[in-house]
């Protein structure tokens, strides 16, 4: 559909139909909406193939089939084996049934280390875990503009360190971070290296090989798929752990041991349709798009906003946290949805985030732009922003 450069966006527009409502949906850092063809791989199972796996008859053989085509789908997505994937309700409750997996290797003053950059569900399963097994967290510091602290990081770490959990993209900012760096000094200190890649997924192209990870987590319906999580797990640390599972579940992929109770088999056919999407768009011209559109978004905000996070693209991905003078953020969401066009406000999650800048309790504005939004909708919403 498209070469490294270029994007068919009226093509593209054509496959989403939430689309044709007219509401500039800027509102893809909680959500993306999801392509035709997702919505037709999920309606397809439940009418043809709705069984459970493991039988002779052949909707249950179809289910079989398409769990391993989604574990090839999600390695193919990740760049690892399909038997180092894991599916689950969501990035949270996988991070929580992974990080007690590991809690079982770890002791009393073990540490771990988080970022202020953080989504909650990278923080909040390790101060638990902490408090069940008296560890100790340490988080790492960002700069005014955002970036990571990488020499905090150095200072942070230590021969008791056991995880380095970062993020590869700030949901509430949209900065990106040195990830291989990150990963470099977390080996160092003869830690995991534990990698939130929920903001990160929808907007540029993942390879846990390249990045050097131990632990990669996301949301397949934050890259136009459907609700799900998905998890990426070193083999050799997923044989090394023991899982909380049913006893006659398989133990082979090692990935499926942390896959508890019966998968939803109709959204992992919505995953696999939502891969072969971005595969046929292209990560090239999703790039330059989505660099173009958030370019023409800096230049032109308004005097009246003030934005947190770079006033730049490079660093970053089209993810943008403001406020508006004179109103609070809810109050400018709703006079922009009065408008229709949908932004988010509030902290996002990133609790740690918005405290650091002084923006709680009520956060930000945040919009944000993914590969099916328009030039024209980027300037409704700073004509709109200029009259509110």
């Amino acid at each position: 559909m498209a070469s490294a450069s270029t994007l068919d966006l009226d093509a593209v527009r054509a496959r989403f139909p939430a689309l044709a409502s007219g509401v500039a949906l800027l509102d893809a850092p909680g959500g993306t909406q999801c392509p035709q063809s997702v919505i037709d791989a999920i309606a397809a199972y439940l009418r043809e193939s709705n069984a459970n796996r493991g039988g002779a008859f052949a909707a249950s053989c179809r289910s079989d089939e398409l769990v391993e085509e989604a574990h090839a789908a999600a390695a193919g997505f990740l760049g690892c084996e399909p038997g180092e994937t894991i599916f689950g309700a969501n990035m949270t409750t996988l991070n929580f049934v992974l990080t007690r997996t590991l809690g079982r290797t770890l002791a009393a003053g073990d540490e771990i280390v988080v970022t202020r950059l953080d989504h909650d569900g990278n923080i909040a399963p390790w101060l638990e875990l902490a408090r069940d097994l008296d560890l100790r967290v340490h988080i790492v510091e960002f700069r005014d503009d955002t970036t990571l602290d990488l020499d905090d990081l150095e200072r942070k770490l230590s021969e008791r360190t056991r995880v380095v959990a970062f993020p590869l993209a700030s949901n509430a900012f949209g900065t990106t971070t040195d990830a291989v760096r990150i990963v470099e000094l977390a080996h160092a200190a003869r830690a995991l290296a534990w990698a939130d890649a929920v903001h990160y997924a929808p907007h540029r192209p993942i390879d846990v090989a390249a990045l050097g990870v131990d632990v990669l987590l996301c949301s397949p319906y934050k890259f136009f798929g459907p609700h799900l999580g998905l998890a990426y797990g070193r083999e050799e640390l997923l044989r090394a752990w023991r899982p909380y599972k049913a006893r006659p579940a398989a133990d082979e992929p090692p990935g499926t041991r942390f896959e508890t109770g019966t998968l939803a088999h109709e959204l992992l056919a919505g995953f696999v349709a939502a891969v072969e999407h971005l595969r046929e768009v292209g990560w090239g011209a999703i790039e330059a798009h989505e660099r173009a559109l958030g370019q023409r978004f800096l230049d032109g905000l308004p005097r009246s906003c003030t934005l947190y996070g770079l006033g730049r693209m490079d660093g970053r991905v089209p993810t943008f946290a403001f406020r508006v003078d004179g109103r609070t953020p809810r109050e400018a969401a709703e006079r922009l949805a009065a408008r229709e066009i949908a932004v988010w406000d509030g902290d996002y999650y990133a609790v740690e985030g918005m405290e650091r800048l002084g923006l709680q309790p009520e956060g930000a504005v945040r919009a944000g732009f993914v590969h099916y939004n328009t030039f024209e909708e980027v300037d409704r919403l700073l004509d709109a922003l200029d009259g509110i």
